[in-house]
């Protein structure tokens, strides 16, 4: 009768003791969550953010670059299309989520200066020489 009694405080104590498995068994499914959302779901919110910036700027007289390869000029703005001069004297109707980015109307991207990150000490770089100067 003994032993009974003891392997039942036995049985009790594994029971309370594995409550506290259950919770590190879901750290590997947290972590993997964790580890999606800076990988994945974070850069896509900021591609998205972006895009919506890029959408709202667009002017006319802009080059812009469609998502389809089209390279043409922004002749009107409306709320959510945009007429589009591909060539001399043809105009097509896009949608301003088909833009891809403003370019150069040779087709290179306009760079865009980076702000500098606050909290970090600037250095003072040399300015690259240009031709100019360096013909001088």
């Amino acid at each position: 009768m003994f032993t009974f009694v003891s392997d039942a405080v036995l049985a009790a104590e594994e029971t309370s003791s594995s409550s506290g498995g259950g919770l590190l068994s879901l750290l590997p499914l947290i972590l993997i969550f964790v580890v999606m959302y800076f990988l994945l779901l974070r850069p896509q919110r900021k591609r998205q953010k972006d895009a919506a910036a890029l959408q709202s700027a667009i002017a006319v007289n802009d080059s812009v670059l469609l998502t389809n390869g089209i390279i043409g000029v922004v002749t009107g703005v409306e709320e959510r299309f945009l007429w589009v001069e591909i060539a001399e004297n043809v105009q097509i109707q896009v949608m301003k989520g088909s833009v891809g980015s403003k370019v150069n109307m040779d087709g290179s991207p306009i760079v865009q200066p980076k702000a500098a990150k606050k909290g970090k000490k600037s250095d003072t770089k040399a300015a690259p020489q240009t031709d100019e100067q360096d013909k001088q």
